[in-house]
């Protein structure tokens, strides 16, 4: 009976926590987001953060994109092909693509090299006392630091979704046909046929708020991190843990609306 109890209380404790830092981190994210209409306007320093995360995630981005639509291509192809639908192949990687694939890898690998940047970067901030020296120097560090990589990942990101999504397009159409011998124009016609406006929507949606999720899952992990090297490392390792899963989720949600 006492295991039981203590099951049970060790569940609601961890429940409460959970809850706690859910309510904490909507009130950082709120609090934050509306410095944005507060002057000075920080944008040299949104510029700088758009290039540090959106340029330098293009190339795994680029990568990821293209693999993804070869492998779309290559699998889609083998499997319609046994109900005589190949000519629908276009449709099939370019709806994937588009819909799911592209968002949701996107914002993955955006999670893995830029989210992770940002969460170890604002916490080394914290151990070196980098954001006390810009309170000292009457600048506020949630505006000059925090801010920016939150609106710079927002808009970084649908930005890396388009290209995603060209390249693995670009991909699926190579292997589909100059491999596989579809027939080039049934494949553009057909996808153009079947792709609507809506796919399109749904899609930038996605990354939009993808991107705005992780700017601010990431710096307020950074920002709230224990000021130990200990303390940055499990803090940044959690972040891309609670992104991952996060994004996900949200996946699901936005899918469900447009359904």
């Amino acid at each position: 009976m006492k295991a039981v109890t203590n099951f049970f209380g060790g569940f609601g404790r961890t429940v409460l926590h959970v809850i706690e830092k859910m309510g904490d981190a909507t009130m950082y994210g709120v609090s934050t987001v509306a410095l944005f209409f507060v002057p000075p306007w920080q944008g040299q320093h949104f510029i700088r953060q758009m290039y540090a995360l959106g340029v330098g995630s293009m190339v795994i981005i680029i990568i990821t994109g293209a693999f993804t639509g070869m492998v779309l291509a290559l699998q889609g192809y083998h499997m319609l092909v046994k109900v005589g639908t190949e000519s629908l192949l276009g449709p099939a990687v370019a709806l994937s693509i588009i819909r799911e694939l592209g968002p949701v890898l996107a914002a993955l690998m955006f999670v893995g090299r830029a989210g992770s940047s940002i969460t170890a970067e604002i916490g080394i901030m914290r151990v070196t006392e980098q954001m006390d020296s810009l309170e000292m120097m009457a600048v506020n560090p949630r505006s000059r630091v925090l801010l920016t990589r939150i609106i710079a990942s927002a808009l970084s990101l649908p930005l890396l979704v388009a290209i995603f999504d060209v390249v693995g397009l670009f991909a699926g159409y190579v292997i589909g046909v100059e491999m596989l011998g579809v027939n080039g124009g049934v494949y553009m016609g057909e996808t153009i046929d079947k792709i609507d406006m809506v796919d399109i929507s749904v899609g930038v949606t996605k990354s939009i708020y993808f991107g705005f999720l992780i700017g601010v899952i990431c710096t307020f992990m950074g920002y709230r991190a224990t000021a130990t090297t200990e303390g940055v490392a499990k803090a940044t390792t959690q972040a891309v843990m609670i992104c991952s899963v996060m994004v996900l989720i949200l996946d699901y949600i936005i899918t469900s609306f447009y359904l």
